[in-house]
């Protein structure tokens, strides 16, 4: 199973990274991280990344090993702490997505277009939306996953559907959601969350079609392929060698780059306003309402936090708030306003308008779906 462009093959290598005609018309050429060179990379250092790595590393070490120089109550306290807590809570799933980034990046495109089955069909999208809920990860780890299924070839409506529908639906967080909520409400949770999915995802298909957003780039065509034939003859010329392994990690370590600064800046962001303003003032205004479901969407775009730092507060709002409806926004509306979304879609897609129609398909129909939650179950 030859990696995505140092396969000895001519044809393997152009299967993963495209012709040069692919290349000067690909914009996410050079940001997916397949071929890029090493002449290129040194030349244009990514300044963000290494700002925001350096800062968010910073104030992890002074939490870990230095408080004791500042007051317990004093913002650089609260701030690293802050930071800290985000790390440790969102470290493995990003760790897990970029290995499964370096797998994907393993695997020729028709292997994930078998997968995921056919573009622009239900049932294509029904596979994607499965596969973000089944899939354990974190929502930063899924973002890594989705913007690879969209490098190797998957329509914009399945990885629209891969997204929407699993950043918070892992199995350890639905069973921590479960015992602070319920199994009546994660289900339901779950469910709603599903149909925003698979609606979102036809909706993107259709919108690709009718030429109102621009197709992936990545698309091949996969007929005459057998994956299960094929996948057996890879897996028997595979050496699962130590260098193996160490390049596959490396490479998606690498290919995860763009993901990376934009979730690290969002820790920082996150941590700031942890910092200076207190969530239960938040809650004091979440009721079910209007204008706690309003005051939902606007906290839930501003605080970038992971998966796991959503699902408690998310509870809150159901069980304290008694408002059912502003706790599924809260889950929904990070991922469809989150910043890191959007700009990881704009990287990878080169779309500017691609990724502004996240928001504005999906937080319709989570406004609406939050609104009979709170009218039926909220008081």
């Amino acid at each position: 199973m030859p990696s995505c462009c140092g396969a000895p093959e001519p044809t393997e290598s152009a299967r993963c990274c495209g012709s040069d005609e692919t290349k000067k018309s690909d914009k996410t050429f050079e940001l997916s991280g397949c071929c890029d060179s090493d002449a290129s990379n040194k030349s244009r250092p990514d300044i963000l990344l290494w700002t925001t790595l350096i800062l968010v590393s910073s104030g992890y070490l002074f939490n870990l090993l230095a408080t004791d120089l500042v007051s317990a109550e004093s913002a650089i306290a609260n701030m690293t702490l802050a930071i800290r807590h985000l790390m440790d809570s969102m470290w493995i799933g990003l760790g897990l997505g970029m290995f499964f980034v370096g797998v994907l990046g393993r695997v020729p495109r028709e292997f994930v277009i078998s997968a995921l089955g056919k573009a622009n069909t239900l049932s294509g999208i029904l596979r994607a939306t499965l596969a973000g809920v089944f899939l354990d990860l974190c929502s930063h780890g899924i973002l890594l996953v989705a913007m690879r299924l969209y490098q190797r070839g998957a329509s914009l409506g399945q990885v629209m559907a891969f997204l929407i529908a699993s950043p918070w639906n892992s199995l350890s967080l639905t069973i921590i959601l479960i015992a602070l909520i319920g199994w009546k409400w994660t289900l339901l949770f779950i469910a709603c969350s599903m149909i925003i999915g698979i609606a979102s995802g036809l909706i993107f298909d259709s919108l690709v079609s009718g030429g109102k957003l621009p197709g992936n780039p990545n698309t091949i065509a996969s007929d005459g392929f057998k994956p299960w034939i094929e996948a057996k003859q890879r897996w028997q010329q595979t050496r699962f060698t130590g260098k193996w392994w160490r390049t596959m990690l490396w490479e998606g370590i690498k290919d995860s780059r763009m993901i990376i600064r934009w979730l690290l800046l969002g820790v920082l962001l996150a941590a700031a306003i942890r910092t200076f303003v207190p969530i239960d003032s938040f809650q004091t205004y979440f009721g079910a309402t209007i204008a706690g479901l309003g005051m939902t969407l606007i906290v839930a775009t501003m605080l970038e936090i992971c998966s796991e730092g959503s699902t408690p507060i998310a509870a809150d709002l159901v069980i304290r708030a008694l408002a059912p409806g502003n706790g599924f926004a809260f889950l929904m509306t990070g991922v469809a306003t989150d910043y890191t979304e959007i700009m990881s879609l704009r990287e990878t897609t080169g779309s500017w308008k691609i990724a502004l129609f996240l928001p504005l398909i999906t937080v319709p129909q989570v406004v609406i779906f939050a609104w009979i939650m709170n009218l039926t179950g909220g008081s």
